[in-house]
């Protein structure tokens, strides 16, 4: 079991890898070997997770996330296999743990302080004399 939250964990076998080649930079091993992970995760399908958390997952996700609701995750900045496989690891856990947490409180509109308004007003005041002292003499 993978720990997100003190109350929320994910099976091991939950989780598909899938390795390919990664581009970029690494000499003539980059044509051989396979470094690249590709960690597939049923987001929508797994019974550990709350649905709450569900549609907050799908909104971070953004294009990660498959019309099946399976959420992809990529990482190839390491050379060796085992260092991308934990950091695709890490990246699905951080992700996860973002969902988890609950939405912000809505903002509450509030109007501006009279202290406010006037000061608004004297600078918009101050700054159109600037302007118009800044013009030449009127030509009649």
């Amino acid at each position: 079991m993978i720990r997100v939250t003190p109350a929320i964990a994910i099976a091991e076998q939950e989780l598909k890898e899938a390795f390919l080649r990664a581009s970029g930079p690494g000499g003539q091993n980059v044509n051989k070997l396979e470094t690249a992970v590709q960690l597939r995760f049923a987001a929508m399908a797994s019974p550990n997770l709350p649905d709450a958390m569900k549609q907050r997952l799908v909104a971070l996700a953004g294009r990660r996330m498959t019309q099946d609701g399976v959420l992809i995750i990529t990482s190839e900045r390491h050379r060796m296999r085992e260092a991308n496989r934990e950091d695709a690891r890490q990246k699905l856990i951080a992700l996860l743990r973002k969902a988890a947490l609950p939405p912000p409180p809505p903002r509450k509109a509030t109007k501006p302080t009279f202290g406010s308004k006037v000061r608004r007003l004297e600078a918009k005041t101050r700054r159109g004399t600037v302007k118009r002292l800044r013009g030449g003499p009127n030509e009649d």
